[in-house]
C-alpha cells in the first residue's frame, strides 16, 4: 500500500524474499522453488504476482511463464526478463524530481498489477520502502519519456540514480530483481546515520556494473 513520505514504512513481508536474493546467491546449492531441480549460479526468477515474492527457478519452469504480460487477474507468475537498457535521453527535471518527494537520490518505479498503478520504491536501511507517488507526478514523467510505457508490469522497473553531485544522473530499464539486489545491498552494508563508506562504495560499484551490462537506448523523448 502506498503511504505518505512522513509515514513511509518497509513493504509487506512478502518482499522479504526479494531482499534475500543477494544472500541466496551465496548458498552452495540452490534449487528451483517449483520443481526442486538444482540451479545454476545464473538462474531465472519468477515474480509471484499477488503475494509479491520473487522465486528462484530453472529455465524449464521459467519458460512456462514467459510472455505473461498485461494485467490478467488469473496470471499468478511472470518470468523476470533479462533486459538491461540505459536510457541516455531520459528527461527528468529537478522540479519533477522534487515532486516525487523521495528522501534518497535512488528510486525505482514499476507497474503493479495488484495495485493497478505505478509504484515508487526506494532502498533504505530498513529495506524496500514505498513512497507516495501521485498520478500527476508519474504522468508528467511518462509524458516526457514514452519509453516507460514499454515496461513489463511487475517484472521490469525504471531505476533512477541521482547520487552524482556533478549531475551524471543515470536512468535504466532493468529486471525487478536487480532493484531488490540493490535494496539488499543497502540494508546489509548500511552503518550509522550516514551509511558509512562501505555502503556507498558498494552502491557505486553496483551502478558501474549496471552501466557496463546495459545497452544504451537513446529513443527520443517527447521534448525533442
Amino acid at each position: 500500500m502506498t503511504t505518505q513520505m512522513n509515514s513511509a514504512k518497509p513493504l509487506p513481508s512478502g518482499f522479504t524474499r526479494l531482499r534475500q536474493l543477494v544472500q541466496s546467491r551465496r548458498q552452495p546449492s540452490e534449487r528451483c522453488e517449483l520443481c526442486n531441480l538444482k540451479l545454476a549460479k545464473n538462474h531465472d526468477h519468477l515474480v509471484e504476482i499477488h503475494r509479491r515474492n520473487i522465486l528462484c527457478c530453472c529455465e524449464a519452469c521459467a519458460i512456462l511463464f514467459t510472455g505473461h504480460v498485461g494485467s490478467d487477474s488469473d496470471v499468478s507468475y511472470r518470468r523476470v526478463p533479462r533486459r538491461f537498457a540505459e536510457l541516455t535521453n531520459f528527461q527528468l527535471s529537478d522540479a519533477q524530481w522534487d515532486d516525487l518527494r523521495v528522501p534518497i537520490n535512488v528510486v525505482f518505479f514499476y507497474d503493479s498489477t495488484p495495485q493497478q498503478k505505478v509504484v515508487a520504491v526506494y532502498p533504505s536501511p530498513a529495506g524496500a520502502t514505498e513512497s507516495s507517488l501521485t498520478l500527476q507526478a508519474w504522468d508528467s514523467i511518462a509524458t516526457d519519456n514514452p519509453i516507460v510505457e514499454d515496461m513489463q508490469p511487475d517484472v521490469e522497473a525504471l531505476l533512477v540514480n541521482r547520487l552524482d553531485r556533478d549531475g551524471d544522473f543515470q536512468y535504466y530499464l532493468v529486471p525487478i530483481d536487480r532493484c531488490y539486489e540493490l535494496v539488499g545491498m543497502m540494508r546489509t552494508h548500511w552503518h550509522g546515520l550516514s551509511g558509512g563508506t562501505e555502503v556507498w562504495r558498494e552502491i557505486n560499484a553496483f551502478f558501474s556494473r549496471l552501466r557496463i551490462a546495459s545497452a544504451p537506448f537513446a529513443k527520443e523523448s517527447s521534448r525533442a
